[in-house]
């Protein structure tokens, strides 16, 4: 989404592979038979040229960065002023060693890249193909049913020819069918937001984000990502998702929209009438790490929480997605968070944690992690990256080598991914930039280009 005010977290697309290059070598043979000197002498063609891309394994034999000329040959992109008050960590992805470091265990406001351990947890917690449910049951009084929420932010009340936000989304046409299929003469519609607890809006949000597009109060049911235009790249979002979700459910239906009444308690229910699911996790994995969408890592983490026995609230899942990344070695020390997406301006973490979950997934010590690494955007290529590094020499020479999640609040600006370095090895990085000036992002991005570009072995 394009900011309309500078405090919007990052939006992304895109990916490359963690310990791999993907050399695509294509060579297009023209073969024009009118007017060939070969073809009108009789001569036989050449054989035409055809395209291989394949994907080569990096060498582990690769030469490692040396700390020192890696350090000497950062100096220049960190002296510049637009950085603000920056931190970072550099390592090597095979061994998993520390090649620099720069105020690595200082808490920093991490924007948006605290959707990578949201998905790290997620993946060490649930099946790549869960799938979150939304269903309609029978109110015990007559003529009443009940929308109850499962959490699925991708429920959509496009018609069943007309795009979704979000691919393959479950669609409010196909709850009301199977409502007429069950002979169901509705007056009145009832929607169960129970599954989740506590507030709607984490501390740290500005409400004023709705209108911008950032974000919806998280309830348990609402309509693609809870924006009001659900195909439109800059709509707004909702102030009362469950709300609009029950209404369109009673317009499919033909029931008057004014007798839709949301409740926060569970309904009072007989039967299931008819249900659909969202997409697998996998899926809405990408949509939330490539386009940086808040609300399905709100609504992920909240899954996470809800698969470790946690109320599904804003405390339950950061409580969930930080026992899971302790649980395989993630140092997660300094880290305060009040949401899962990373829009909260009172979050805390370090470039330690973030670089110690990337770290994790391209490295071997974790593989239930190695999906993350394809979740990253590229640059130059995909996501919030999509139009990043292709400005300047440096910049260009990164496009297709670096995969990182990015993070953009006011005056902050992050980075957290993998490169692959001029020789061939594999590194991971995090940089934190907080009270960043005007050209902060350039900056920072200048500083993982050199990553790229150095090699730095002796």
């Amino acid at each position: 989404m394009r900011p309309t005010r500078w405090r919007r977290s990052t939006h992304a697309l895109i990916g490359v592979a963690v310990l791999v290059l993907v050399a695509a070598v294509v060579a297009v043979a023209a073969v024009v038979t009118g007017g060939s000197p070969d073809a009108a002498a009789g001569k036989p063609l050449p054989a035409p040229v055809t395209a291989k891309p394949a994907v080569v394994p990096v060498a582990d034999t690769a030469p490692r960065p040396e700390p020192a000329r890696l350090a000497a040959a950062l100096a220049p992109a960190l002296a510049d002023p637009n950085l603000g008050k920056f931190t970072g960590r550099v390592s090597d992805a095979l061994t998993g060693a520390e090649l620099w470091s720069q105020g690595a265990t200082v808490p920093m406001q991490p924007a948006s890249t605290n959707k990578t351990l949201t998905a790290a947890a997620a993946l060490l917690t649930l099946p790549r193909d869960a799938r979150l449910t939304t269903r309609v049951l029978a109110g015990e009084r007559p003529g009443v049913v009940v929308l109850k929420g499962g959490g699925d932010p991708t429920l959509s009340a496009a018609p069943p020819d007309e795009d979704t936000w979000y691919r393959d989304a479950a669609r409010i046409s196909d709850l009301a069918e199977q409502v007429r299929r069950a002979g169901i003469s509705p007056t009145a519609v009832e929607v169960d937001i129970s599954a989740y607890s506590g507030p709607t809006m984490a501390p740290g949000w500005d409400p004023l984000d709705i209108d911008g597009g950032d974000i919806a109060p998280m309830e348990a049911v609402m309509l693609d990502g809870g924006r009001t235009q659900p195909v439109s790249f800059d709509s707004r979002r909702s102030h009362t998702p469950a709300l609009d979700a029950g209404r369109a459910l009673a317009a499919a239906l033909g029931v008057d929209p004014n007798r839709v009444t949301v409740l926060r308690g569970p309904a009072r229910t007989t039967h299931e009438i008819g249900s659909v699911q969202s997409p697998p996790l996998i899926d809405r994995l990408r949509d939330m790490m490539y386009a940086s969408d808040n609300v399905m890592a709100e609504a992920i983490g909240r899954e996470v929480a809800a698969a470790t026995g946690r109320p599904q609230s804003f405390a339950g899942a950061v409580e969930a997605v930080l026992d899971r990344l302790r649980s395989v070695g993630i140092n997660t020390a300094g880290a305060r968070l009040f949401d899962s997406s990373g829009l909260s301006v009172d979050n805390r973490l370090t470039a330690l944690t973030l670089d110690d979950v990337v770290n994790a997934a391209a490295g071997d010590r974790t593989p239930a992690l190695r999906p993350l690494v394809e979740l990253l955007p590229i640059a130059g290529g995909s996501g919030t990256l999509s139009n990043r590094y292709l400005d300047t020499e440096a910049g260009r020479a990164a496009t297709g080598f670096l995969r990182a999640k990015t993070g953009s609040l006011t005056g902050t600006n992050t980075l957290a991914g993998i490169v692959t370095d001029r020789s061939g090895r594999v590194l991971t990085f995090a940089l934190i930039s907080n009270d960043a000036g005007p050209m902060g992002r350039v900056a920072l991005d200048n500083v993982a280009a050199v990553l790229r570009s150095c090699g730095c072995s002796r």
